[in-house]
């Protein structure tokens, strides 16, 4: 699979301060601003919102 500028690989970081990181691809036509979604942090051991680094 060929790597595409519509879809480039973004970090999300933690919003709980932990470092914790998630790495995916985000498609910027369906999405210009930054990504945010709720997933797990181990290191806080609970649910929290992670938003996009650049």
């Amino acid at each position: 699979m060929a790597r595409s500028e519509t879809r480039p690989v973004v970090q999300l970081r933690s919003t709980a301060g932990t470092g914790h990181t998630y790495v995916t691809r985000k498609n910027r036509r369906n999405d210009p601003d930054r990504l945010e979604l709720r997933k797990f942090d181990p290191s806080a051991g609970r649910h929290v919102l992670f938003r996009e680094h650049r």
